[in-house]
């Protein structure tokens, strides 16, 4: 089952903290590339990076609160909260994936 997490970055987190925990994050990212299919920071209007996003290919949302938890970015306090959301994928890669009737 596929996942959307979107994170909510903490507007009083230290503005490097990014730049600081980058390479844990990326390590940990790589280490579950097998349920995390993209990940990445989103732009508000002015481009400035903030919150996130991932993709996520999991059992359960107990799976995904786990995965969460366990990214080097959450202990840090950079993350002020996250929602997860069911997602059905029905086109990729210029392709169907589902063929109604």
């Amino acid at each position: 089952m596929k996942f959307i997490i979107l994170f909510e970055d903490a507007p009083d987190a230290d503005p490097d903290i990014r730049k600081t925990h980058m390479a844990k994050h990326l390590d940990f990212l790589e280490r579950n590339a097998d349920k995390i299919e993209a990940a990445g920071p989103l732009s508000d209007t002015d481009r400035q990076g903030r919150d996130g996003l991932w993709i996520v290919e999991a059992g359960s949302d107990v799976e995904v609160d786990k995965l969460v938890h366990e990214d080097p970015f959450w202990s840090t306090g950079l993350r002020k909260s996250y929602s997860t959301i069911k997602w059905k994928q029905v086109f990729s890669d210029g392709a169907r994936l589902i063929h109604p009737d």
